[in-house]
């Protein structure tokens, strides 16, 4: 159920993952989550210079499949720590600009991949947020961080006890995703966006990605991200691509990235 198509055609090679059950909103098992982590090493291991993960039919990804789920013996913390949060944490930790077209239902780790994605990019069909209190269950994969960080205490457990779900265009608006699109152009806006990004610098891409990553996870204050900044800028000095940008900037061209 997960499909990876590295495309060559642009200036920058880029991976396309698939979350391909629309069957079932692309809700995601044990096997699944193995698949889809395997695509993302197999593209990371071919050195693509972007990535697109999107969902097909009509939801990006229910969650969890529940399905076959009996909760007197389920294994929550294999699914969850073994499977579901290292997949993340790949995720996240992508060399290369990853963005994700998200339309539908964008549920527990369906949003999990969102949050762990650079960006986001949403259809106004979305469906955003908690409906895990009609299963006695709780927000996961990273889903209490993103609210809170960006909603504050109230408006999240307000959504975590209602189950109302947001939709893409009120998500953007409270700063969770970058964009919002009609549902018939999410997707092209987003493989328009990552291939722009495959045809850039892709070690200063990779180098904000990190501080970004550092500054969320460390709550760097900004004299120590600074100093960060100086030492990035520093070494991305001894690369073919800064040296290509101010080579271009002088002679008044557009620049030649090869992304190293």
């Amino acid at each position: 159920m997960i499909d990876l198509e590295i495309d060559d055609s642009g200036v920058g090679r880029v991976a396309h993952i698939t979350l391909n059950a629309p069957q079932k909103l692309n809700a995601l098992d044990e096997a699944a989550l193995r698949e889809l982590d395997a695509a993302y090493a197999e593209a990371e291991a071919s050195g693509v210079r972007a990535l697109v993960l999107r969902g097909e039919g009509r939801a990006f990804c229910a969650g969890r499949d529940i399905s076959a789920v009996d909760p007197r013996d389920d294994d929550v913390i294999g699914y969850l720590g073994g499977l579901v949060t290292p997949l993340l944490r790949r995720i996240a930790g992508f060399p290369a600009p990853t963005f994700a077209a998200a339309q539908g239902a964008c549920l527990g780790v369906g949003l999990g991949l969102l949050i762990a994605t650079d960006v986001v990019y949403v259809a106004d069909t979305a469906k955003i947020g908690s409906p895990f209190a009609a299963l006695g269950a709780t927000l996961d994969s990273g889903g209490h961080a993103l609210f809170y960080a960006r909603l504050g205490a109230h408006k999240t457990l307000d959504l975590i006890y209602t189950g109302r779900l947001m939709t893409g265009a009120e998500a953007v608006g409270s700063g969770l995703f970058s964009r919002v699109f009609p549902a018939e152009d999410v997707l092209a806006e987003t493989v328009e966006a990552a291939g722009r990004a495959a045809s850039g610098a892709t070690a200063a891409f990779r180098a904000s990605k990190q501080l970004i990553a550092k500054i969320r996870d460390e709550r760097l204050a900004l004299w120590d991200s600074v100093e960060i900044e100086n030492a990035a800028q520093a070494a991305l000095c001894d690369t073919d691509d800064y040296r290509e940008g101010f080579a271009a900037f002088q002679e008044k061209r557009p620049p030649r990235f090869t992304g190293s």
